[in-house]
């Protein structure tokens, strides 16, 4: 698999992008999150060193280049704005959405954990396919 040809650029933005939207969403949601987590805002806070933000950023990065990848791969129509929102839904759906409620099932989360989590990956997704394919690879 070639991975020349990718816009880092727009690899960039997506990740900037994905990981504003993240911040926002989770600043919008917070209670509902800590309570579907069983968490204090205080256990939360002392969790939530700058390492946390960088491994953030460095996995949102990662995802954006896999995401430019797939649809470098894929060519065509996927390389547009819909393009990237109808490849960012699909990796969402087959693999986000799947690993998600295959693990929280199994550690036994509040559902609520699930749809909050799944709607932030789903956003992060639409945002970054959205910009890789307004930008282009």
């Amino acid at each position: 698999m070639a991975f020349e040809g990718i816009n880092y650029l727009a690899v960039l933005a997506a990740m900037v992008a994905a990981f504003l939207f993240g911040a926002a969403y989770y600043t919008l949601l917070a209670k509902p999150w800590m309570a579907a987590i069983g968490k204090t805002a205080e256990e939360v806070k002392a969790g939530a060193g700058p390492l946390v933000y960088f491994v953030t950023a460095a996995a949102q990065l990662v995802m954006s280049f896999m995401l430019a990848g797939v649809m470098g791969h894929l060519g065509g129509e996927a390389i547009s704005a819909s393009g990237g929102l109808i490849v960012g839904f699909s990796v969402w759906l087959g693999f986000v959405l799947t690993t998600l409620v295959v693990n929280h099932s199994f550690q036994g989360a509040k559902r609520s954990l699930t749809v909050i989590d799944g709607g932030h990956w789903l956003g992060a997704l639409l945002i970054q396919g959205f910009v890789i394919g307004l930008i282009g690879l």
